[in-house]
């Protein structure tokens, strides 16, 4: 038996599952100091709209970390260890005090590929370039306790969460409580899918939420999403996901959660529920929320969960309440309902993923994204192409039909495999002995990536089942297209090997390359060296087609400027034609080996052919086998040399792993809160500016200022690595802040990259060089922006970087959740325009000094506005802390300082 913390009879009828769980926390947590009695009353009191004011501390069970923001955050708490031992504490009171669980996912690269060695010589590669990385890691294994690690190899963090890590219920001591898990990435929400609260944190929320304190948010507003029907014949996860991401952008749902319910809810998987639940940062929500059922419970049986702990979550569930009833319906803030018969296929691109284009239309969408590039189209336009274009994007596509629901084939010729399917291409390439025509759309990349589909069998058995079809019929990929599989967990592997459909994979190029986050986070690769060259020599807009969740500018690849979201199936389809520039609906793929045309339509398989592969290759013994020995590692892990002790010994000469600044002369209090006078803008930027746009994950490009300072030290050129891999050395990451190859700078109008101007001498520099000169000079910075500053991945380096280079304040039309959690961690102030004004229409520049005043003398909490002076300018901002806890993070100059100078001391 377990005591609980009962709910069940406390909750108001009506109140939201999700909310639930969080009355729950505070009320196991309830300790009149962190945790009052009036914070209960006000989740009590949930749906009234003065509790939405109010601000609830949560503590999770478990923090869930990956390796890129893992290391830099692992490098914080030895930073913090360092500083501890200067100001008197004992650097082991540095530690997490509740589990902290690490999967290494994120380092490796896609450089093999098409070939049947391609993952062994990627995990060579990866081990040769990141062994300093992870031996950090093995350090922080041995000296620090609750902290787990899972070795590189064994599949991306959230899959792993959901196919083995996830508790869904947690039995402790005793007790029984739900398994609320916070992660520094912000696809953590995977997990919701599961019946898990949970969703992205920045790694510096999570190095306080490990040592012992709680996350203090708003207590949220929740829409309710109904879902009634089924999917139709044809459309996939992957379509119902991108068409649930369109509709919550444009609902608008930041800072929200999003809570799924109704009968449609019983027709889907828990497979189809994580696939949703993954993209809930695309939509821009918190948490996208499935409550427990039977269909969960079937999930954990699958995936070799013990029975007791399937019998405790059926049974905690339904004695709380948290027990998904289809037929009722919570008091939810907002509504929104989606009949899934009325899902078609779709992709989404080519720069967000919220940018969905049913399939009927991508050719029109691809089109006119070109011209909105100012790409010139080589290709032969016709009216009905203009037409097309305009009314893009529209809603009501087919479905891939099967035999006799057909729509009719194009009158264009039927191409074979090899022929160029574009009239007047740009460029020719030599590639395999034969002559090949290159033009904008023209697919680069071609990715089954990401745990968003390639935890979902459905879509990966659809993969292998088209890939099986489109060989037997004779048709191979195109040469210029670099193809690779890289699913999130080995499970994967073993059913498609099970079922036969490798083989057919391979036959195709797409061969195992690693278990891993790659292509999606920007790990893709060098492209084919002729594609390339062909790319830089006609500045060609090339494509990508993955199975991912995100396609922001330069994210993919540096060199692939159309990056388009697809299912698994739609990656080989778009990997056989070669090109965004072609209707996959009427356009054959190709011709088979009797010459006749060969339609994506005699490849598709039926749903039926899906659910009986799964059916007959899919087994239980698989999960158990796969997370039999989750923590060991193989040969490689194991035979690192790890350094001990409880203070870490830094190398002065490591290009990956390097001591931050940010502790430097540090004191035991906290100095008063100052205004930020004669501050310059460092970057005026638009709307719906990325952490990828702040702080890029991919290459470090040679000529940047991060890969001219590495080759400066020795590094070679096709060492240089990612950035997200150099995340433990400040200085690269410094140099990387605002160097996204895709940002615009207003302030250098016409010039993507880095740039921007030095306003003390008037030139045009790197980003990195005008801060150095402003810190040398003392002068404060500050970044102007537009809407939906900082949404994307939880990336800490995005405030980081900010924060080294010299930025006080960020003013913007508003702020994605997590970075506006990010920037105050790290001593930022984020200020937001008030409604109906922006930079543009207050007349402000970027050439202009700025004052912001208002912040001095509030050292007992934040003022609701400040004023601040551009020029001649003078306007008030909000100001965007919104509890006590932030304020007390950002007067003590972020977190780590705060967590500092609370740890006990010795008596």
């Amino acid at each position: 038996m377990h005591r609980v913390h009962r709910i069940a009879d406390l909750a108001p009828v009506g109140m939201p599952y999700s909310i639930k769980v969080m009355l729950e926390n505070l009320l196991r947590h309830e300790d009149g100091t962190r945790v009052e009695t009036d914070q209960i009353d006000a989740v009590l009191g949930w749906g009234a709209t003065d509790a939405f004011s109010h601000a609830v501390d949560l503590s999770p069970a478990r923090v869930f970390l990956h390796d890129t923001n893992g290391v830099p955050a692992l490098v914080d708490l030895a930073a913090m260890r360092d500083a501890a031992r200067q100001l008197g504490v004992d650097p082991a009171a540095i530690n997490p005090s509740l589990p902290a669980e690490l999967v290494v996912d994120h380092s490796v690269i896609v450089d093999v590929f098409g070939r049947r060695d391609a993952l062994h010589r990627n995990v060579e590669l990866e081990y040769s370039r990141n062994a300093e990385r992870y031996r950090f890691l093995r350090w922080g294994q041995r000296a620090l306790d609750n902290f787990a690690v899972v070795p590189p190899g064994t599949g991306i963090m959230h899959q792993v969460n959901v196919e083995h890590l996830a508790r869904v219920v947690v039995a402790e001591r005793g007790w029984a409580y739900p398994d609320v898990c916070l992660g520094t990435d912000s696809h953590t929400t995977m997990v919701n899918g599961l019946g898990v609260l949970g969703w992205g944190i920045g790694g510096i929320e999570a190095e306080a939420v490990m040592l012992g304190q709680s996350l203090s948010m708003r207590i949220p507003r929740v829409v309710g999403f109904r879902l009634t029907g089924a999917l139709p014949e044809g459309a996939t996860a992957t379509d119902l996901v991108l068409t649930i991401t369109e509709m919550l952008r444009r609902h608008g749902v930041v800072g929200k959660f999003v809570e799924f319910y109704g009968p449609g809810v019983t027709q889907t998987t828990v497979a189809d529920r994580v696939t949703i639940s993954n993209m809930s940062p695309e939509f821009g929500s918190t948490c996208a929320f499935f409550p427990v059922d039977e269909e969960t419970l079937n999930y954990l049986r699958f995936t070799g969960r013990p029975p007791e702990q399937i019998t405790l979550v059926e049974a905690y569930a339904k004695a709380q309440g948290l027990w998904h009833d289809p037929a009722a319906r919570a008091a939810y803030t907002e509504l929104i309902e989606l009949d899934l018969g009325t899902v078609v296929p779709s992709l989404a691109g080519p720069r967000r993923p919220q940018d969905r284009v049913p399939l009927s239309q991508a050719r029109a969408g691809f089109r006119s994204a070109l011209a909105e590039m100012h790409v010139p189209h080589s290709g032969a336009w016709t009216a009905a192409d203009e037409a097309s274009a305009e009314s893009f994007p529209a809603s009501d596509a087919p479905a891939i039909a099967e035999d006799g629901d057909r729509p009719e084939p194009s009158a264009e010729e039927p191409r074979s495999p090899g022929e160029d399917p574009r009239p007047d291409a740009v460029v020719t390439i030599d590639l395999d002995g034969g002559v090949h025509a290159l033009d904008h759309g023209s697919v680069a990349i071609a990715a089954i990536t990401s745990c968003t589909n390639t935890s979902n069998p459905g879509v990966m058995v659809a993969a292998g089942l088209l890939a099986k079809r489109a060989v037997e019929r004779g048709l191979r990929t195109r040469p210029w297209v670099k193809t690779s599989l890289s699913p999130g967990s080995k499970v994967v592997t073993d059913y498609l090997d099970d079922a036969g459909l490798t083989p057919y994979l391979e036959e195709l190029g797409f061969h195992l390359t690693g278990y891993g986050c790659m292509t999606c986070i920007g790990a893709s690769g060098p492209l084919i060296e002729a594609v390339s060259a062909a790319a830089e020599e006609h500045d060609l807009a090339l494509a990508a087609v993955l199975s991912g969740n995100r396609n922001f500018d330069g994210r993919i690849h540096p060199e692939v400027r159309m990056n388009y979201l697809a299912s698994p199936p739609l990656v080989v389809a778009y990997a056989l034609a070669g090109t965004l520039d072609v209707d996959l609906l009427t356009e054959p793929l190709g011709t088979d080996d009797g010459g006749e045309p060969v339609y994506l339509r005699d490849l598709w398989p039926s749903s039926r052919d899906v659910q009986a592969v799964i059916a007959a290759a899919l087994t239980p013994g698989m999960f158990t086998a796969a997370y039999a020995d989750v923590f060991a590692g193989d040969h490689h892990w194991r035979d690192l040399d790890a350094p001990a002790g409880d203070t870490f010994a830094w190398d002065g000469d490591s290009t990956y792993v390097r001591r931050p600044p940010y502790l430097d002369d540090m004191t035991l209090n906290a100095g008063p809160v100052t205004d930020v006078v004669g501050a310059r803008v460092l970057v005026k930027l638009g709307l719906s500016v990325t952490t990828d746009h702040v702080s890029p994950a991919g290459a470090i490009p040679i000529r940047t200022p991060a890969g001219q300072y590495l080759t400066s030290l020795g590094v070679e050129r096709s060492e240089l690595n990612t950035y997200a891999s150099r995340r433990g050395n400040h200085e690269v990451m410094m140099r990387g802040t605002f160097a996204n190859v895709r940002l615009r700078n207003h302030l250098v109008p016409g010039v993507e990259g880095g740039y921007t101007i030095n306003f003390l001498n008037g030139q045009t520099s790197t980003v990195y060089d005008a801060a150095m000169a402003y810190r040398a000079a003392g002068v404060p910075l500050v970044v102007v922006a537009g809407h939906d500053y900082g949404t994307g991945s939880s990336r800490d380096w995005a405030a980081k970087g900010p924060a080294l280079l010299g930025v006080r304040a960020i003013l913007a039309g508003s702020f994605e959740r997590i970075h506006r959690s990010n920037l105050i961690g790290m001593g930022i102030l984020p200020l937001q325009f008030h409604d109906g004004e922006d930079a543009d229409s207050l007349g402000i520049t970027g050439v202009e000094v700025l004052d912001v005043r208002g912040l001095a003398g509030n050292d007992a909490g934040p003022p609701a506005i400040v004023t601040v002076q551009a020029g001649d300018v003078r306007f008030t901002a909000r100001v965007r802390i919104d509890t006590r806890r932030e304020w007390d993070y950002y007067r003590h100059g972020g977190i780590m300082r705060f967590v500092l100078r609370h740890v006990p001391k010795p008596t």
